[in-house]
Order: C-alpha cells, then structure tokens, then sequence
C-alpha cells in the first residue's frame, strides 16, 4: 500500500526528520481511467425496500413466542440499592423471566445517575411486564452526588489519569507573541436524536447459542462485549444487524439493551424484545459530553499562530464508554488544521452524576472547533485582519505532519477556505455590512478511519463471482443509514467492468459475513472500499487469466466492459463474466470465483506520549455563514451558509451531498437550540417538545461544493465524508453572531436570552 515513512534528510549541512511516500499498493497496478460507476449516482441498494415499506428495523422482527421487556431504572442520580426483590414481579400474571444486579454487567448495585438500568423484566406483554417493574420492591441508600466536572477533577474523579502533551517550549513562544488571546468556551450535552429508538431482540437457543437482532453500527464488537458481559465464548453469541434508523454515533454498543436481552431470554428460554421509549432513549442514551475548553494563543502581528496553550475538561458522566477518546480528539485533532507546532493540551475526564457520554457524529471535533476557531477569530477582530486573511495564512497544505504526527497526504483545505467565503460573497458582505447581521468562517479536520480499536483499523471482504454474473460482496461493517452499502457496490462494479446492478452486499451477519469493526470515525468508504477494491482486482484478474484459456487471447489484451470480456477496445472476440464463470465451475477440477481483500490503513495507535497518526488519510473542510440578529428578540437567524469541502473522489454524489446537508442540520441545532438540561442529577427535556432539533423552517440556504481533490491511499482517491460537515458550523455560527453584535458567545447553545445578555453586556447594562 501507499504509505508514508519516517526518514532522514540533509538540509543546509545538518541532517533534518521528514516523511516520504512509498508506494506499495497492490492497486496502483492498475490504471484509473475513466470511470463508469464511480463519481456518479446510483440507486441506493436498500432504497427500494425502505420506500416501499418492507424493511425490517429492530421493532418489526417477530418470532413464535416472543416476550415483551421493561427495565427499572434508578430515581435517584447517586445511590445504592441496599435491598430488592424480585419475586413480586415474577408472582404477576404473564411474567416469565426477571433479572437484577449481579445477573450481569449493566444492571448495577450501586447506580451512578437517574436512568441507570437495575432491573428488567420479561412478559407475555409490555403492559405486564412495564406492571411487573412496578411491583419490584427496592430499598434505595442514597449518596453524595457530583455534578460540576471542575469539582470532579477537584476530586481526581477520572475515568484515566490526566493526559498531558507539549511540543516545543509554549511558554517562552507565547511570551515572544504580539497578541496573546485567552478565552474559554463550554459545549452542551447534544443527543443523537435519531428517528429510531434503541431496540434489541434475542433469541435462545436449546445448544446454548444466543442470536440478538438489533440497530447496532459494530456487529462484531458486540458480540465481543455481550460475549464478556454474560461470560460466554463469543461464538455462541450471534449478532444480526437490522435496518438502522440512524445512528450517529449513538449505537455504538454503550447503552446496555442488547445485553439485557440476550440475559432474559436466556432465563426464559424465549425470544425477548426490549424497545425503547423516546423519554427511554433520552434517559438511557449516551449523548456528546459536554466539554469545557480554556485556549491560550498566540499570534504575530501578521495574524501567524505561534503557540497554542489548551485545556480540556470533559464531562464523562457516571460510566464510562467513548468519553475519554472523545476528549482526546478534542485536545488533539485540530491541530491538523495549522502550520502552528508548538502547542500543550491537558486533558481532565473525569465521572460525574450525570447521563453517561459516548460518540455523536464529529466526535469531539465540534466541541474543539467551537472553542479554537473563535479564539481565532478573535484574534483576527484584535489585529485588525480578515479572519479569511488569517485561515489562509494558518492553513495546512498537503504533505504536512501535524505537532501530534497527524501524516496528511491530500489536502485541499486554503482551496475550501477560499471557495466557500467566495460563494457566501465574504469580501462584499464584509465590504457593505448591515446592521446587525455578521459573518463568519470556521474550518475543520476529520480522519477516515482510527486506529483505536485492538490496534487495528482494517476491514475484510469476502467477494464472489457466480455462475450467472452476479457478484456477491459479505461484508460486516453493516451499514446505519450513511449508504455504504451502495458505495462498495459501486467500487466492486467499477473495478470489475460489472453493472451495479449485478453487485449484491450482504447484511451484517457475525455467523456468515468476516470480522469487521463496524461504522464510525467516516472509515467506510476509505477503509471497507479498499478492501472491496482489492477483492475486485484479484476476483477480475481469475476472470482474465479463465477468458485467457477460453478465447485463446492474451489476459494483458482483455478487458470487462458492461459484463462482457473482450479485447481491448474491441466488441469481439467476446463472453460475458456469466460464461467464463461457468466455464470455468462446471468442468473437471473447476473452481469458483471466491477472493477475499483485506486492509489495514497505515496508521498508529496513540501511545503514552499521543503522538502517531490516528488516521490513514484525512479531509478537510471549511463553512462561511451570515448570520442576522433580531435585536429586540436575541433570536438568531442564519440567512446563508456556504461549505467547501475536501473529501477526495465523491463516490456518489447524491449520498455524499446528503451527509453534508444532514450534517449541517445537526450542527445548527448543536450551535443554536439543542441541549440536554439537567437539574439535581435529573434530565428535564427528554422528548422532542422540550428538547428542540432543527425543523425545516431553521434550515437556510446552503451552498455546497466538492473541492477536486485525490487521496493516494483510498480507493479511486476517496476519503470519509460522514462527519465532518457537522465539525464546524457551531464555531462559524459563533463568529458570525460575534461579528453581528459586537460581542461573544462562549456556552452552546447560542440562544436568544444569550445574545440579549451579550448585547446589554456591550452596551453596559449586563
């Protein structure tokens, strides 16, 4: 494969450390071309069942003697269950099963907030088993809570010992610098708000084999960790992924309802379904941590960052699942975006009394930028610069090695800085301001993949070619509504000369597809389509070497255009891929076409000192926006928004257009209304009423390009584009709202009774 490596260079008479690139894919064989399939839309493969209502999500599977399930949860933030009994639940009619703590990890003895499963239950009905919960007699002993995480990491309450990085002398650049900015900012607890709620069903099986259905993003992650929640060889837990009514982030195996399942209908013997509420997914879901962030940075006069001093604290919340990698994303990744390498973070995770975290779509990239793009562009107001002026001058380029060991190879970000400000008319509006409306820039990082998991960041695919034409992909990684599905049909059918149409991609199945980690950090089309790539070239190369023997021509002259082998440029001679399949299967000693392709992207697991490439390959992006101000409301309006962004080849440009437009949607309601409200430990807006998400009223004009751009390393040069649109509309928002007013806004979500404050503050009436 392409990668890069660590070498020395002389330079000027001293020798210097750089990064070269050595190409070593098995790809790069094989020439581009023009390209049929790739770079056009195609119909989505799950596209017809969902639209005509036969797709099975979690709460549409049905099987002979299904139980129904509920789960107690804890009343109380911080307490300890010092009594239970079960057995009046189990004494009601229609109860079969019933489990509390010490039954498995999940259902706990002493809970760490309000919503911490402690017992569930199984019936012939929900009524009756949502009547037997209600009967379980519990003894609670409550306990000190702590809610403020500063109070916390007062405490040492950390889920990791703090972590603490530093490159180059901070100190002593900030001293040298001309202006040195100070601010701190604070996200919100922003939850994943998916269509559909969590849900899980499992079924037992008489050998002892447990087979759970749910929406899950990893497959094969959660088998291994209901497999060592229940103490089982993770051969005996099948995991079946169903149609995923979105995920973003929020499905990735923290919250504990499949665990559950598989748990009671192992004591009842039968299937069980567990689906959660709306007020259920909001109590027992794991949304993006709140994070607080002071920047210190420093700048030349010229609007050059010199040095950037960071602190992060991030709220875990009461157990821990993707918190802490979160928090390290948010102290590390945006230093990709800056020819700045003297930077220090420190990093504080520590528990609280509050809803458990976990990923939402940008991981920790929207709570970084949000903080780091504003003390830029207050940098900029001070210095009396264009804050395009001052991206340009702090932005990447190809090739570049960030202070962390972040190794960029495409990179295209000065190019989305200067179209997107060129579609929003940045120099005019700048030019002929209104009154109270504002502009603003933000920029972004995001990788293809992390190598986070097990030291490996790889995927499998096992690629047949039938007798009939028809191609077969198994693949694991399941799909959560992004469409990779369609991405890697694509990349088979352009690789292997065979219509889309004949590419078939199977569901996420632990039992029949290879091991695969599942979706997240935008890896899918990078890390799953070089896999299927690889497949495609050896599968096409038996089709080659099959048509060689049976049309008595040379392989190196052959080519598969539309399903049909022949020579080069020519219409004859020719057999379709059905043909010389068959051929080939139904003689003496025949063989099928059944490859596998596997790849693992060139990258590091961060170690003690956080230094490595997270990541294969990253994208770039950057949002422009105008903003108008109500001065008598404080209601934000976002009148235009434009985004540039650098993702590599588009593999399909409708499905890549959807993530960006979702994205932004996302990341407006991040900046402007959402926010989970807690008070005492207690969540106080768990339903779509008080909990607001952008309707279609708040969605502005949006103008969005694909910057050209070719990743080395990804197939047909594509890098991920699922999350990064998301990472900095907050921040944009925020510098177009300062811009607009006079004055910042320092805590998400930027709300009316925010911006009032803002502008009484300004005017000297606070």
């Amino acid at each position: 494969m392409a990668r890069l490596i660590r070498t020395e260079k002389e330079v000027e008479g001293r020798f210097e450390e750089v990064w070269i690139v050595v190409e070593e894919d098995p790809l790069e064989q094989w020439p581009e071309g023009p390209r049929d399939v790739v770079g056009r839309p195609a119909t989505r493969k799950s596209g017809p069942e969902r639209v005509r209502g036969e797709a099975r999500f979690t709460a549409d599977i049905k099987l002979p003697g299904m139980l129904q399930a509920a789960v107690l949860r804890s009343p109380h933030a911080h307490a300890r269950v010092k009594k239970i009994d079960l057995a009046p639940a189990l004494a009601l009619p229609g109860v079969r099963a019933a489990i509390g703590p010490g039954d498995a990890s999940g259902l706990e003895e002493e809970v760490g907030y309000s919503g911490a499963a402690v017992a569930a239950v199984a019936a012939d009905t929900f009524r009756q088993a949502q009547a037997a919960i209600n009967a379980i007699d519990v003894e609670w002993e409550e306990l000190e809570i702590v809610l403020d995480p500063d109070e916390a990491v007062r405490r040492e309450q950390f889920t990791a010992p703090p972590r603490h990085s530093e490159r180059g002398d901070v100190e002593k650049a900030l001293a040298g610098a001309d202006l040195v900015v100070d601010e701190t900012f604070e996200s919100m607890l922003q939850w994943q708000s998916a269509i559909e709620p969590h849900g899980a069903m499992a079924d037992w099986h008489p050998s002892g084999k447990i087979t759970v259905w749910s929406c899950l993003s990893g497959p094969y992650r959660a088998q291994l960790q209901i497999a060592k929640a229940l103490a089982m060889d993770p051969s005996m837990i099948r995991i079946i992924q169903t149609y995923v009514g979105g995920g973003f982030g929020g499905k990735s195996m923290d919250d504990n309802n499949a665990v559950i399942t598989a748990l009671l209908a192992q004591a009842a013997r039968r299937p069980v379904r567990v689906a959660n509420s709306r007020e259920d997914d909001f109590i027992a879901g794991r949304p993006r941590p709140n994070i607080r962030i002071r920047v210190r940075a420093g700048f030349r006069k010229d609007g050059t960052m010199i040095a950037k001093d960071l602190r992060a604290v991030t709220n875990n919340g009461a157990y821990s699942g993707k918190a802490p990698a979160v928090g390290g994303v948010a102290a590390l990744r945006h230093d990709t975006l800056y020819v700045n390498d003297i930077v220090r973070t420190e990093l504080f995770v520590p528990y609280t009394n509050q809803v458990p975290t976990g990923a939402f779509r940008g991981f920790g990239n929207p709570s970084s930028e949000w903080a780091v793009e504003q003390t830029i562009d207050i940098a900029a107001e001070k210095l009396g610069l264009d804050p395009r002026e001052v991206a340009l001058k702090n932005a990447i380029g190809p090739g570049r090695v960030s202070p962390h060991g972040n190794r960029v190879g495409s990179c295209e970000l000065k190019a989305c800085i200067e179209k997107a400000t060129e579609l929003l008319g940045w120099k005019e509006k700048r030019a002929n301001r209104k009154p109270w409306r504002g502009i603003g820039l933000a920029m972004s990082a995001h990788v293809s993949g992390k190598r986070h998991f097990y030291d490996y960041d790889g995927s499998s695919v096992v690629l047949s070619v039938l007798h009939d034409g028809r191609v077969t992909l198994l693949c694991g990684e399941g799909e959560v509504g992004q469409g990779n599905t369609t991405i890697l049909a694509q990349i088979a059918s352009e690789e292997l000369g065979i219509p889309f149409e004949r590419i078939s991609v199977s569901e996420a199945d632990t039992d029949t597809a290879p091991f695969c980690l599942g979706a997240f950090a935008s890896r899918l089309a990078y890390v799953a389509g070089n896999a299927v790539r690889i497949a495609a070239v050896e599968a096409k190369k038996q089709i080659f070497e099959s048509a060689e023997e049976f049309m008595k021509l040379p392989a190196t002259e052959l080519e598969i255009v539309d399903g049909i082998v022949r020579r080069k440029g020519a219409e004859s001679p020719s057999m379709t891929v059905a043909q010389v399949v068959s051929k080939r299967n139904f003689r003496r000693m025949g063989k099928p076409i059944v490859v596998t392709g596997t790849w693992d992207a060139n990258s590091e697991s961060h170690h003690k000192d956080r230094y490595g490439s997270e990541s294969g390959a990253f994208s770039f992006c950057a949002h422009a926006v105008e903003v108008e101000i109500d001065p008598e409301t404080g209601q934000v309006k976002v009148v235009d928004y434009a985004i540039a962004t650098d993702s590599g080849t588009i593999i399909n440009p409708v499905l890549a257009q959807g993530q960006v437009d979702g994205g932004l949607i996302q990341g407006i309601g991040y900046a402007l209304t959402e926010g989970i409200l807690m008070e005492d430990g207690q969540l106080q807006n768990p339903n779509f009423s008080d909990y607001k998400i952008p309707c279609i009223k708040d969605i502005p004009p949006m103008q969005s390009v694909f910057v050209p751009s070719y990743e080395q390393t990804g197939p047909f040069g594509a890098k991920g584009v699922g999350e990064i649109s998301m990472d900095p509309v907050a921040a944009a928002i925020g510098n177009a709202v300062a811009d607009a007013i006079g004055a910042r806004i320092h805590t998400l979500p930027i709300t009316p009774e925010k911006v009032l404050n803002a502008i009484a503050g300004r005017n000297g009436h606070a």
